[in-house]
């Protein structure tokens, strides 16, 4: 049975974790009123997405920093109470990108929110890029979530962990028929992207990018690095992709709009006929993939005796 499914492009509020999440709820609550079950924000929506790490030299990004650790979203608390209320009171999988906070170390994360509320699914992106490699650290294996929906296999990749074939591999093998992949980057060529592994792994996918200029960094903050109106950091290119390749929505730039689309499993499934890399495309006596889903901590306590 087809099921609409939403993607949402929009501004967040920089670096104000309640005022994004306040601003998410009402963007949900549209969502959910023109008959979305899934809505998926973009990497990192709460409390937003890093970009001065690719403007400042390393480490002199102090007072962004600071407000980063406090504004993030620690797993569980409050924070993550007001999100699956917001799941809960609109009858919604939400699908929500953090910057997650565990003790001193911030993660690039998806968060997966059932409609009853509760915390579905969580995944730390496994490498972050570039300068992001100064604010967040590495997820592992054990978060590569998946969620199971009604209608299909829900889950997906951050940003450009979907240019990892490996990882992308991994979450086919969990059966996902709805892939999501928030992301930063707003460039064309990242639809293409998108138009790819919708083709490869015979899925849905929803691309979702934010909007974000330099006027929406506080003033006291925004110094010589940001501009104003015309500064983008992100233009969007938010889209929607059928399991064959075929867009099925956007890109959108420039300008905040709820994404829709239908998404029928049953479809995704049947075209794997054709090609499924983890099935009958595969040649498991040449190649084979080994996931290391146990979770890794660099201090162990052992009992001894």
């Amino acid at each position: 049975m087809a099921t609409i499914v939403a993607a949402v492009q929009a501004a967040l509020v920089f670096l104000d974790r309640e005022a994004t999440i306040d601003k998410a709820g009402e963007l949900v609550k549209q969502a959910a009123a023109a008959g979305a079950q899934l809505v998926a924000f973009s990497e990192t929506f709460v409390p937003t997405y890093p970009d001065w790490v690719w403007r400042a030299p390393a480490w002199s990004d102090g007072e962004f920093v600071r407000r980063l650790y406090a504004q993030s979203v620690t797993v569980p608390s409050p924070a993550t109470e007001r999100l699956g209320a917001i799941a809960r009171d609109c009858g919604v999988y939400l699908a929500m990108g953090v910057s997650e906070l565990a003790g001193g170390t911030m993660y690039n994360s998806l968060l997966y929110f059932a409609p009853d509320g509760s915390l579905a699914g969580r995944h730390r992106k496994l490498m972050p890029t570039g300068g992001e490699r100064t604010v967040w650290g590495t997820g592992d294996g054990s978060t590569l979530d998946v969620v199971r929906t009604p209608f299909g296999v829900v889950g997906g990749l951050i940003c450009w962990e979907n240019y990892m074939p490996l990882a992308r591999a991994a979450m086919y093998a969990r059966g996902v028929d709805v892939y999501l992949a928030p992301t930063w980057d707003n460039s064309d060529t990242w639809v293409a992207t998108l138009r790819h592994i919708a083709k490869e792994g015979r899925v849905y996918v929803l691309g979702i990018a934010p909007l974000l200029r330099g006027a929406d960094v506080p003033a006291d903050l925004r110094g010589d690095l940001y501009g104003g109106d015309d500064d983008w950091m992100s233009r969007g290119y938010s889209a929607m992709v059928a399991p064959g390749g075929e867009l099925l929505a956007g890109p959108v730039t420039e300008r905040e709009e709820i994404l829709y689309a239908e998404v029928d499993p049953a479809v995704a499934r049947a075209s794997r006929q054709q090609f499924d890399p983890v099935g009958h495309y595969a040649r498991p006596d040449v190649f084979r993939l080994s996931v290391n889903t146990t979770a890794q901590s660099p201090v162990i306590f052992e009992a001894n005796g």
